[in-house]
């Protein structure tokens, strides 16, 4: 793996009305791009559960994290609670595009969305609808134990958290910014596959359900985990996520790689 220092990391500091600009020109060109495109997206929902689990994860939605105030993680419930309205229940048919934004839509105050934390230029802040990365988080690491497709997924720039209490391989989150950091997930099979989300005992839940019994399981890991320290003093962090693909006698048909990550480090590297 390629450990020389990553120069388009450096965090470039740009004016508030740089990034204004920035955003709008990506948000309008994401707009185009849904004008032309031809991908059949996936907008039906079915209220009643497909028969079979393929997958289900939870992970805490209320988290104390340091110099963060705990309402901006309550704040973020609210947030998730909303956005989940907008993908709970939807069935991707065979051939159909899920696309997280696309279901989600706006966020503004308007549809009751509330102020909670984003993570800006590597600090903690607070935004409209803050918080929903953890939505399309665990959208992706589930979608990753299944048969179907990532075409799109955004890795965070910033490694957030230590390893204290980490269950998931570093880098196997999806970050996303309306609408031009999407999460796009396309249905390769031949079966429909139904998205289940909930939250519950402050633990967000989710789940793909399809029509048959699934003949695979799949285990995600990391190669080639590294720590460097790069020219401007930052360390940072890279690995690459390959997935097993196992058949119900837990028997290993194919190694898969999924995504690279490169992500600058918000806690010193050996910190316990």
């Amino acid at each position: 793996m390629n450990t020389k220092p990553l120069i388009h990391l450096r965090p470039k500091l740009r004016s508030s009305s740089r990034i204004w600009l920035g955003s709008k020109y990506y948000t309008y060109k994401r707009y185009l791009k849904w004008i032309r495109n031809r991908k059949k997206f996936a907008q039906i929902y079915n209220k009643s559960l497909l028969p079979y689990c393929v997958i289900s994860h939870h992970t805490p939605t209320l988290r104390k994290l340091k110099d963060v105030d705990m309402w901006m993680q309550h704040n973020k419930v609210m947030n998730l609670k909303i956005a989940i309205q907008k993908l709970n229940y939807i069935a991707i048919q065979p051939g159909e595009t899920f696309s997280y934004w696309k279901l989600i839509g706006k966020i503004t105050k308007q549809k009751g969305y509330v102020d909670g934390m984003i993570l800006h230029y590597g600090k903690f802040s607070s935004g409209t609808g803050g918080g929903l990365c953890q939505l399309s988080n665990l959208i992706y690491w589930i979608t990753l134990h299944t048969p179907l497709v990532v075409t799109e997924r955004h890795r965070h720039s910033y490694d957030v958290f230590p390893d204290a209490k980490r269950t998931q391989p570093f880098g196997s989150g999806a970050t996303c910014v309306y609408n031009y950091l999407d999460l796009q997930i396309y249905n390769a099979t031949s079966q429909t596959y139904q998205l289940y989300l909930n939250i519950k005992n402050d633990q967000l839940i989710g789940e793909w359900r399809t029509t048959h019994p699934p003949i695979h399981k799949y285990k995600i890991y990391e190669k080639d985990h590294a720590i460097t320290q790069e020219y401007w003093g930052d360390y940072v962090r890279h690995n690459i996520i390959h997935r097993k693909v196992l058949n119900l006698n837990d028997e290993c048909i194919e190694d898969q790689y999924v995504t690279e990550n490169h992500a600058i480090m918000m806690y010193q590297p050996l910190l316990k």
